[in-house]
């Protein structure tokens, strides 16, 4: 079963950073995507970064230049680096991964608070 472990959440002030990290149970090599979603209090899941097993990355029109994610191949995890954090980015940070059979695995998430 895979496990999708977050780590890195916390509060901080507007246009200050944060880095969430995510350690995965099996290789990362084993995904056909992972990826980073947000959930804002009272509003719908959604996948704000993602990078392909290429390595490839997308973001959400939101958080674009703001947001960085990356792999590390050899710890079998992914990093999201947050810059220009601003209030509209609180929520719950969590993990993702799509194997190549299509099944999805999310982790729990951890909390982001942004103060103005």
């Amino acid at each position: 079963q895979v496990q999708l472990v977050e780590s890195g959440g916390g509060l901080v002030q507007a246009g200050g950073s944060l880095r969430l990290s995510c350690a995965a149970s099996v290789s990362v090599f084993s995904f056909n995507a992972m990826g980073w979603y947000r959930q804002a209090p009272g509003k719908q899941r959604e996948l704000v970064a993602t990078i392909s097993n290429s390595g490839s990355t997308n973001y959400a029109g939101s958080v674009k230049g703001r947001f960085t994610m990356s792999r590390d191949n050899a710890k079998n995890t992914v990093a999201l680096q947050m810059n220009s954090l601003k209030p509209e980015d609180t929520g719950v940070y969590g993990c993702y991964a799509q194997t190549f059979g299509r099944s999805d695995f999310w982790g729990q998430g951890t909390q982001v608070t942004v103060s103005s």
